[in-house]
């Protein structure tokens, strides 16, 4: 009768310390569960104004310089922390304007020969019937001095694509942020941009046109 109830006594207290354990078990991830519910995603989607933003353009050589302006045609952006961590934007080619030239004084018929609107020279530079898109995709980010940034992307032109760098300051303003880089070059020549230059074409005397070419990135986008 003492075994018997000795027995039953140990299969008492299993049980109770068996539903105590499980009681704390649950109890832990109640816990968990809540922290995970309360813990909030910082990143953020922002997408372009594309009438606040602009790429300006100059282009040089022996006798003078160029300089215009392109479109962009759309981006989007994603910050984590506030900080920009990815983003790709579309840049309308059709759009090439020159701005240092009058209207009938040369103007239109630059234009056309940049865009390839010209028959025969479709592939001077941009050919825009073709291509009427480019792209930057950002790959990577740098912090530098005085609060500035350095951008890393692909830049997509006719069908290349190459990577470049080049410093940018951002800002944000409300539910605004600024992407503005410092004037930068690159070299047309690895996109096939090829006429008039010295690396490509011999004997062109005083008649050609630098490689590389200087641009200047403005984008302000909003929070999506």
């Amino acid at each position: 009768m003492k075994t018997k109830f000795l027995k039953f006594s140990m299969i008492i207290a299993l049980a109770i310390a068996f539903t105590s354990c499980k009681d704390k078990a649950a109890e832990a991830n109640t816990s968990d569960a809540e922290a995970a519910a309360v813990s909030e995603s910082t990143s953020q989607k922002y997408v372009a104004n594309i009438g606040e933003s602009t790429i300006t353009w100059k282009g040089y050589k022996p006798t003078g310089t160029h300089n215009g302006t392109i479109n962009i045609e759309s981006g989007i952006f994603k910050t984590d922390d506030g900080k920009l961590q990815s983003g790709t934007f579309l840049i309308d080619m059709t759009s090439i304007t020159v701005v240092d030239l009058e209207a009938g004084d040369g103007k239109e018929n630059l234009e056309s020969h940049l865009k390839g609107t010209v028959e025969g020279k479709e592939g001077d530079f941009f050919d825009v019937t073709k291509f009427p898109s480019a792209a930057f995709e950002i790959t990577g980010t740098e912090a530098l001095a005085a609060g500035k940034t350095r951008l890393s992307g692909n830049l997509s032109i006719k069908g290349q694509k190459h990577n470049i760098s080049f410093p940018v300051t951002i800002s944000n303003e409300g539910d605004m942020m600024t992407i503005e880089s410092e004037a930068f070059t690159i070299d047309r020549t690895k996109w096939g941009i090829n006429y008039g230059s010295k690396s490509v074409f011999d004997n062109l005397g005083d008649k050609f046109i630098n490689d590389d070419m200087e641009l200047k990135i403005v984008v302000k986008a909003k929070k999506a």
